[in-house]
């Protein structure tokens, strides 16, 4: 547990939502099971094994003693979720706030962006940290967008989640973001995303099953960007290593001339190689542009079982 406490005793002041502590990337020997987030102004503690007591208390005595020092006379707030095998086989967490009080609304920012997040519930709370470096390119990739063509770029979210990358896009300029995802409510907290930001015209909200509304979705491109980033594996809608591929068969069609490409990937048990492979099966002409690198904080001893991020161009 020392590198935890390490990170802990040495973390500046978070203003922004971020990872402080990665040991699932396996760099800190004994500490694979914690990792420690920033939601400010919460801190989550995560254990993907039982967590002992006397564990939490010391955790959280470094957590008190730190802040102390970086935001003096604060209240420390901080929630402990555990995830073990045995919790997640049946769909849950054990969530518990263990200081302080968590916002409601609890709103976050992230590259001058405004998210809705929820701490208290569920296994993933609303913005993917991991994913920083890929909304990152997609607000440069459409403003040097804007740059070549003023009308701004037109892009497709497949699997938007709460619409984080809708939210970055527009902000950059895009001219329309079409966001799909089967879930209703993580499609209205996207819709709050945008009012939070301040975008009310632009982005079009589509709560459908993906694979059966191809028609709507051919109809409103061709796109300049094409975002997917599937679940790798979520019972009863994607399986990435059977359903990825009806998604590359379909990018040749939805890209505009010299349009590109961003497939995610966060499967520890798929590499660069099923993606890169059945990219060169399906969707021969599209080229690989580049591999995003993932935030420095979430560096793998395993960079296959990391998150992946791939940039694709159509032919021009």
């Amino acid at each position: 547990m020392q590198p935890l406490l390490d990170a802990i005793a040495t973390m500046a002041f978070p203003t922004d939502a971020q990872r402080i502590f990665h040991g699932r990337g396996g760099r800190f020997p004994g500490c694979e099971h914690w990792s420690l987030d920033a939601y400010p102004p919460v801190f989550v503690l995560t254990s993907f094994l039982p967590a002992a007591e006397e564990d939490l208390a010391t955790i959280g005595a470094a957590l008190q003693s730190r802040w102390a020092q970086i935001a003096p006379g604060e209240p420390l707030n901080w929630v402990f979720q555990c995830r073990h095998e045995q919790l997640r086989v049946h769909g849950r967490a054990e969530t518990r706030l263990m200081a302080g009080a968590v916002p409601d609304p609890h709103v976050v920012t992230e590259q001058g962006a405004r998210f809705r997040v929820h701490v208290l519930k569920g296994q993933n709370h609303g913005l993917f940290l991991d994913m920083a470096e890929g909304r990152r390119w997609v607000r440069q990739y459409v403003a040097a967008h804007q740059a070549r063509e003023p009308r701004g770029a037109k892009v497709l979210n497949l699997f938007a989640y709460t619409c984080a990358f809708s939210v970055v896009a527009l902000q950059a300029g895009a001219r329309q973001v079409v966001n799909v995802d089967m879930s209703h409510g993580a499609i209205a907290i996207g819709q709050q995303n945008h009012q939070l930001n301040g975008l009310t015209t632009g982005a079009g909200f589509l709560a459908h099953d993906i694979f059966s509304t191809w028609g709507k979705i051919t109809r409103g491109g061709p796109y300049g960007l094409v975002i997917v980033d599937p679940p790798s594996y979520q019972k009863g809608s994607f399986v990435a290593t059977k359903d990825y591929a009806r998604l590359m068969r379909r990018l040749p069609d939805l890209l505009a001339p010299g349009g590109h490409a961003l497939l995610c990937l966060n499967a520890p048990e798929l590499g660069l190689d099923f993606l890169k492979g059945q990219m060169q099966a399906l969707a021969p002409d599209l080229a690989l542009v580049e591999r995003l690198a993932n935030p420095a904080v979430f560096a793998d001893v395993q960079a296959e079982r990391a998150l992946k991020v791939l940039v694709y161009k159509a032919p021009d």
